[in-house]
């Protein structure tokens, strides 16, 4: 990671993730010099930061790659390239230069001058999305978890998953292998995840390996010094549902998805 204030390249990449770590790759092929910043205290972005042990399948020649797998082979796609890292610093400024440079400043004061950026920050900063649940802030950390780093963690539990995007659903996939029970609550019947993996999630719950809770939304997590008694009352968004919720049991880990 480099030292000082002021350097010069030939590209200046903003963001430390999958998508910056192959930039810095294909700008390497061409005989191209890159410094990369990156909030983070590492590379990788989410994949590092949120769920290393996250299953990824839509990786070109990888059926299935772990975020953290995935991270360390694009860094040593990317490190004969020789790339500067600096991390732990957010961009600020950005302005244009006399004969088309530009010039970009970190919070901690870096200066980097090139003649082009990259902006690789997907998302940009985040933070969990977090269900209006009153008193929810007792639990987190202690049983309600916004991203998962080790699976382990949850081996033998019975884990309830909050979402209905990829994360919310890769991770029931996932987790199912691990805990004694999952159940997904979702508002509708209907995922956002990608179809695939919807109808392997479906296809658990058919087979009685995970409960489908839908379509049902948070209302309450009741419990005592941070552990519930059973993430136990549901909201219907509709009259009817064709699943039934599964009963409460303690302890549980209440798991709200990122997406």
């Amino acid at each position: 990671m480099a030292t000082g204030h002021s350097h010069q390249t030939d590209v200046v990449i903003v963001g430390a993730g999958p998508a910056g770590l192959f930039a810095v790759f294909e700008c390497g092929m061409v005989r191209l010099n890159c410094h990369v910043v990156d909030v983070l205290d590492d590379a990788g972005g989410q994949c590092t930061a949120l769920y290393p042990e996250k299953p990824i399948y839509d990786i070109p020649g990888f059926p299935r790659i772990e975020a953290a797998e995935l991270v360390v082979r694009l860094k040593a796609q990317a490190a004969p390239f020789r790339p500067v890292y600096h991390l732990g610093e957010q961009v600020q400024a950005l302005e244009a230069l006399s004969g088309g440079f530009w010039q970009v400043t970190t919070s901690k004061g870096t200066v980097l001058q090139a003649r082009a950026v990259i902006v690789a920050a997907g998302v940009g900063a985040f933070g969990p999305n977090r269900p209006p649940l009153p008193g929810i802030e007792a639990y987190e950390g202690k049983s309600v978890f916004y991203y998962v780093t080790q699976r382990e963690t949850f081996r033998g539990k019975r884990v309830v998953i909050a979402g209905g995007g990829d994360t919310a659903v890769d991770w029931a996939l996932s987790l199912s292998e691990v805990a004694s029970r999952v159940s997904v609550i979702h508002r509708r019947d209907k995922f956002r995840a990608v179809p695939e993996s919807e109808a392997r999630l479906k296809a658990l719950a058919k087979a009685g390996k995970i409960d489908l809770v839908v379509p049902y939304q948070l209302q309450a997590l009741e419990g005592k010094d941070g552990s519930p008694t059973g993430a136990s009352r549901w909201s219907a968004t509709r009259s009817r549902s064709s699943h039934r919720p599964p009963p409460p049991a303690s302890p549980a880990s209440l798991r709200s998805a990122m997406s």
